[in-house]
């Protein structure tokens, strides 16, 4: 698998922040072309404003701001790209439902580079809810970008979270353009033997000798813990300095998941580093 189309949300908040940063950094060293998107949110004001006032014709000079607001974005990012030395990108904006019309998009791209949900900035166009729902059913990885702390360096030493189901697969699997480039690797199993079936005689061991025959050496840690695996994940990437976590997500239903808890809802909320995300 090789990147050769990013999509990445390039909002007000993120048009020069660490999503373009990071997204930047993927598209030079893959060679790919990078697509910036914002959400103006012109379908939810007209939805808002046939709710309040049924009837109510909304004109094109009321969104004149929004629309004006997303182009500024849109110019800022592209300003912000070139400056990197991106070759090749281009800029889109999107006046429908941020989840619909990004699942669209993701259709044609091989990765996709969104923020953390909650930030303080957030744009009201891109609610929490969009983002869990995009990775739920893009079908492409998307890698989440923490809204706190700098861009940095991304992708010398990834943290591989294996559990040995579908979705952990996929991610590993996406993330091999990254793990090739990587200087060290480390494939972290939790609590291994717990699950039958899910791992072989050692665990760890077969995913670690598939990622040697694609030239990527990992270091395998078998931890067992009671915390929540979500933040022994976290903890663990701290303790040897990860700057990439690759997990698959929501490997319950997202019921199960907002009843009792589980890694990915603790990732989202509380992820230090980016994580690439596959369903």
């Amino acid at each position: 698998m090789c990147y050769k189309t990013i999509l990445v949300q390039a909002d007000a908040a993120d048009a020069t922040s660490s999503c373009a940063t990071l997204a930047a950094q993927i598209a030079i060293t893959e060679q790919a072309h990078l697509v910036g998107v914002s959400m103006s949110g012109v379908d939810q004001m007209i939805y808002q404003c046939n709710t309040a006032a049924p009837g109510v014709v909304v004109l094109p000079a009321d969104l004149t701001t929004l629309t004006t607001r997303a182009d500024a974005s849109l110019a800022a990012f592209a300003k912000r790209v070139e400056h990197l030395g991106v070759g090749s990108f281009e800029t889109r904006r999107i006046d429908g439902l941020p989840d619909l019309e990004l699942l669209m998009q993701a259709r044609y791209a091989d990765l996709l580079v969104l923020r953390q949900a909650g930030a303080p900035e957030q744009t009201p166009y891109m609610p929490d809810s969009a983002l869990q729902y995009v990775i739920l059913h893009c079908g492409m990885p998307v890698l989440v970008v923490p809204y706190a702390g700098g861009p940095g360096e991304m992708g010398r030493h990834p943290l591989l979270a294996w559990n040995g189901s579908p979705e952990a697969a996929r991610a590993i699997h996406a993330a091999l353009p990254l793990l090739k480039r990587a200087r060290q690797v480390t494939l972290a199993v939790f609590n291994g033997e717990e699950t039958w079936g899910a791992h072989g005689e050692l665990p760890g061991a077969d995913m670690a000798t598939f990622l040697a025959r694609h030239g990527v050496q990992v270091e395998v840690v078998q931890r067992q813990t009671r915390e929540p695996v979500g933040e022994a994940l976290l903890s663990l990437a701290s303790d040897i300095q990860a700057d990439l976590l690759v997990m698959g997500c929501y490997g319950h239903s997202r019921l199960r998941e907002i009843i009792l808890g589980g890694a990915t809802r603790d990732i989202m909320r509380s992820m230090t580093l980016p994580v690439l995300m596959a369903h």
